[in-house]
C-alpha cells in the first residue's frame, strides 16, 4: 500500500511537534516564575512597608519600598537633600552619612536594613546654631569648591576626629580615601580636619 507520508513531510511534522513542545515547556517555566513572584509579593514583596528610622535624634516613621536605599529615602520622603547622590554605586563618598557612628555610602544601604541605629546627616552634624568643628574650618581654610562632595567629606572627617582627636595627616587622607573631588581640594581639607582636631583637642 502506498504511504502519502514523505520524508520531508515527516521532518516537518517533527519540527512542528518540537517547537510546540518548547513553547509548553517555556510557558510552563513563565507560569511558575510568575506563580512565584505573586507568592513573594503576597509574603513581603516590593510594597512600601513602614520602617521608623531615628536620623539625627528625631524618630522619622515613614512607608519605604524594600528596594529604595537610604540616600534616597533620606533625600526623597525625609526632604534631607545635603546628602548628596553621585555614582550612586559606592564609589565617589558624596553620599556618605553617619550610621550608628560609622560612615557609610548611603546609597549602598537599604534604608529597611537600618534598624534602630542612629542616622547622622550633614543637617544634623551642627548643634543649633553652632557649626561642628570641621564644618567651621572647612570654611575658614577654603576647603570646598563646588561643594557636592563637601557633605561627604565632612561626615568622613567628622567621624574620625570622634574616633580619633589625635588625627594627623596620614590619618585625615585614610578618612576621605574613599571621596572623590573633582575640584582637587584634598590638601585644604586635610589642613581644615587637623585644624579642626587642634580646636577640639583645645
Amino acid at each position: 500500500m502506498h504511504s502519502d507520508l514523505s520524508r520531508r513531510s515527516f521532518l516537518r511534522g517533527s519540527a512542528v511537534t518540537t517547537a510546540g513542545a518548547t513553547m509548553v515547556n517555556a510557558t510552563s517555566a513563565l507560569l511558575a516564575e510568575a506563580e512565584t513572584a505573586e507568592s513573594t509579593s503576597a509574603s513581603g514583596g516590593p510594597d512600601a512597608v513602614p520602617i521608623t528610622l531615628q536620623v539625627n535624634g528625631v524618630a522619622r516613621a515613614l512607608r519605604v519600598e524594600p528596594r529604595a536605599t537610604l540616600a534616597e529615602v533620606l533625600r526623597g520622603p525625609l526632604g534631607l537633600t545635603g546628602t548628596k547622590i553621585g555614582c550612586d554605586r559606592g564609589a565617589c563618598g558624596a553620599c556618605t552619612v553617619l550610621v550608628d557612628a560609622q560612615p557609610v555610602c548611603s546609597c549602598m544601604m537599604l534604608a529597611i536594613d537600618v534598624g534602630a541605629r542612629p542616622v547622622t546627616t550633614i543637617e544634623g552634624l551642627a548643634q543649633g546654631d553652632t557649626l561642628h568643628p570641621v564644618q567651621q574650618a572647612f570654611i575658614e581654610h577654603d576647603a570646598l569648591q563646588c561643594g557636592y562632595c563637601t557633605p561627604g567629606m565632612l561626615m568622613s572627617c567628622a567621624a574620625r576626629l570622634d574616633r580619633m582627636p589625635a588625627a594627623d595627616a596620614d590619618d585625615v587622607r585614610a578618612a576621605i580615601s574613599g571621596h572623590v573631588c573633582r575640584c582637587g581640594t584634598y590638601p585644604h581639607v586635610v589642613t581644615a580636619t587637623l585644624a579642626a582636631a587642634k580646636v577640639s583637642r583645645g
